[in-house]
């Protein structure tokens, strides 16, 4: 059986690709058509043939986060966390620019006046409900034009800045034991890690990740989409309109709201960029 994330990857790689209306909506039907076919004969084929009561399944390896505490030397150990989770974020860059790719041939469809046809509207609308855009509240032109806003890139320094902040350099519990580097909260019962000092009354726990690659798409989900950082991608809104490379320096003052130190929390952010070079990251 195809992983979700291998299907994932075909489609992303599938629509990223330059190519025109017509021929994507032509692929569309294809793929369609032959995943019927495959369906049917896969189950004509179950009921034909007798399994063993056993069979053998495949399972994702294990993947255990790096034990940076264990390093004696807080340059060698900042330069191995750092080498280590860049890795993810440029990669979750480069899956965001791809459907930002597909987007602006969607602004181009709906700027030239013409609909979108079913797949393409319903495509649209599951990504705008992704990032948190009510679709009934706009016309197609304004929800494109607001994925714009929100489905973008982050620079690599920024979010290696706040991991080692808000993980401690990769040596804390919520870290260790949720791949949680992002200290991102959670409000159900058994969705993370219930902290050692949390408040009475209080029911947030620190959300737990399978990997993370998990945790990386999350938080930049939640930069992307919450209210709350609406002013950080204005500001990237307005470096991109100007032709101007994505600053973080700049970017970070959009974090106020990301942790109750407020002011504080930005400086240290911004600190931990200068300090230790951060920047030469970016690409």
């Amino acid at each position: 059986m195809i992983s979700s994330s291998i299907l994932t990857r075909f489609w992303r790689q599938l629509w990223a690709q330059n190519v025109t209306r017509g021929i994507k909506l032509s692929v569309v039907a294809i793929i369609s058509t032959a995943i019927v076919v495959l369906v049917i004969a896969t189950n004509n084929f179950s009921q034909d043939v007798d399994f063993p009561e056993q069979i053998l399944t495949i399972q994702e390896p294990i993947v255990v986060f790096p034990d940076f505490a264990s390093i004696n030397s807080i340059s060698a150990r900042k330069q191995q966390f750092f080498d280590y989770l860049e890795v993810f974020v440029i990669a979750e860059n480069i899956a965001i620019t791809q459907f930002r790719d597909e987007l602006d041939d969607y602004l181009k469809i709906t700027n030239s006046g013409a609909g979108f046809s079913e797949f393409e509207r319903a495509w649209v609308f599951r990504l705008a409900r992704r990032y948190q855009i009510e679709v009934e509240n706009y016309s197609e032109n304004e929800i494109v034009d607001e994925l714009l806003l929100r489905v973008d890139v982050l620079p690599v320094s920024l979010a290696l800045a706040q991991a080692a902040n808000e993980s401690a350099w990769g040596t804390s519990r919520f870290a260790l034991e949720g791949n949680n580097i992002f200290g991102q909260w959670c409000y159900e019962q058994g969705c993370g890690i219930v902290p050692a000092r949390r408040q009475a009354g209080a029911i947030h726990e620190v959300r737990s990740f399978v990997s993370v690659e998990d945790a990386i798409e999350s938080y930049f989900l939640n930069i992307n989409s919450h209210p709350s950082y609406s002013y950080l991608r204005d500001l990237r809104s307005r470096m991109r309109a100007r032709g101007l490379r994505l600053d973080s320096m700049s970017l970070a003052i959009g974090l106020g709201r990301y942790s109750e130190r407020g002011d504080d929390y930005v400086d240290e952010v911004q600190k931990i960029i200068i300090q230790n070079g951060l920047r030469k990251r970016d690409v």
